[in-house]
């Protein structure tokens, strides 16, 4: 077998492959002959078809079959010979594929880059540190209240958390402008869902009251023509309806799955729940910010084009699993890849820094924290046993587990040389990524 290979830019490689005409035809005349054997044809009994029928019928598929696993098995060979390590599959330019020929292909791909790692001595990095307060948890049980919480028409000016029922009309230098009007419109008043000065304007005004507010919309608002317009709103209202939240009682709790143990047991379980939340949460934003250490102290690392773009189309179809099931028929190649990109190229460096750790210091995962990560994602059901062994029978969501776990390694690893700094957050604080505060 004979390889050239040729740079075609910093990680792209063109690589020509030949093989041997005898290696082929060994291959072809070896299928052909097991071919023989089996096949069936009118006229002829099992395995006495003659080798020259089986030739002419079956010749064609069996030597494109036998070059398909050649072309795929001499690629290996040929990276490895050459200690390439290819950053994804190659696209195969062209192929000289003739009878009685050397068998030659021009395969295209973009190998690893080569890292070192710096010394993550040098890296310092934030911790948040938090824990579940009895007031956390009544703040919780009030939410949990308001979910539930019936609304009733009230004979009194509005108030912040009072629904209301309105008409307006949006005008800007005097004229209505699109999307900027509604009848018996629905708004919670606190829910910072309309523009900045709408919903306080609204506060205090009566049944059948009129009024116009002038507001200016903000730099960032998604029409452009709209972008830091001075505008008026003639709101009108119609409707105010305040919330009125369930007793905690029995039959609150048996919502939740409670029969029994009333008030104090229903506050144990809200507080596990939260804390088991902070746990997860506190452990994603040391991971985040490692990571962004990470790359940081990395951010030269040339990146494949392959990975890049691996972690758009991942980012794509995760942004469409968000969007509920009313997303079904969303295809994720209509968003732009632009919308992505640096979020990819920090996730593709991180990637090989981590992997880059795992091979350097031969790190294996740890089997104990596999088991017990399962244990925890278990513990929120019922049948806590079946998951489990759901998730031990299943191969792809326990390779899935043992990639968290081994990324968690090396973020311990890291948190180890690190310089740490811890910083006490609240629960509220905690339980948001960073930038959602």
């Amino acid at each position: 077998m004979q390889v050239s290979i040729e740079t075609t830019s910093g990680l792209g490689r063109k690589v020509t492959v030949g093989v041997p005409a005898e290696r082929i035809e060994s291959a072809i005349t070896e299928r052909l002959e097991s071919a023989s054997k089996s096949v069936k044809l009118d006229g002829f009994r099992k395995g006495k078809v003659p080798m020259q029928v089986v030739k002419q019928r079956f010749g064609a598929d069996i030597r494109k079959e036998v070059v398909g696993e050649l072309m795929g098995k001499t690629f290996s060979e040929a990276v490895s010979q050459e200690k390439l390590n290819p950053a994804g599959q190659p696209s195969i330019e062209s192929v000289t594929n003739e009878p009685g020929q050397d068998l030659e292909y021009v395969a295209v791909f973009e190998v690893l880059p080569e890292i070192t790692l710096g010394d993550f001595s040098q890296l310092n990095i934030e911790t948040p540190v938090s824990e579940v307060t009895d007031d956390d948890v009544t703040v919780m049980l009030d939410a949990l209240r308001k979910q539930g919480a019936t609304w009733e028409e009230v004979d009194r000016p509005a108030a912040i958390g009072d629904e209301v029922a309105i008409d307006f009309v949006g005008t800007k230098d005097g004229e209505e402008f699109e999307g900027g009007s509604a009848e018996d419109f629905l708004i919670e008043l606190g829910t910072g869902r309309a523009i900045p000065g709408f919903e306080e304007g609204v506060v205090g005004m009566s049944v059948g009251e009129q009024k116009v507010l002038s507001l200016k919309f903000p730099e960032s608002y998604h029409a452009e023509e709209l972008r830091g317009a001075d505008v008026e709103f003639t709101v009108t209202l119609h409707s105010v309806t305040e919330a009125v939240l369930p007793e905690l009682n029995d039959d609150f709790f048996a919502q939740y799955g409670l029969r029994q143990g009333g008030e104090e047991k229903f506050r144990e379980i809200v507080r596990q729940n939260m804390e088991r939340d902070l746990k997860n949460s506190l452990r994603a934003k040391v991971k985040a910010r490692v990571m962004e250490a990470l790359f940081d102290m990395h951010s030269d690392v040339e990146l494949p084009d392959v990975l890049v773009a691996n972690e758009v189309r991942a980012m794509k179809h995760q942004m469409v699993q968000s969007m509920g099931q009313g997303a079904n028929n969303f295809d994720p190649n209509m968003l732009p890849d632009d919308m992505f990109m640096d979020q990819a190229k920090r996730r593709a460096n991180t990637g090989l820094l981590v992997t880059e750790y795992v091979k350097t210091n031969k790190l294996k995962v740890d089997t104990d924290r596999v088991r017990e990560r399962i244990e925890e994602i278990a513990s929120t059901y019922e049948e806590s046993d079946e998951v489990i062994q759901h998730y031990l029978n299943n191969q792809q969501l326990l390779q899935g587990i043992e990639a968290t776990v081994l990324q968690e390694q090396v973020v311990d690893a890291v948190l180890a040389v690190a310089n740490i700094t811890e910083k006490p957050v609240n629960y509220q604080e905690a339980i948001k990524p960073d930038g959602q505060e």
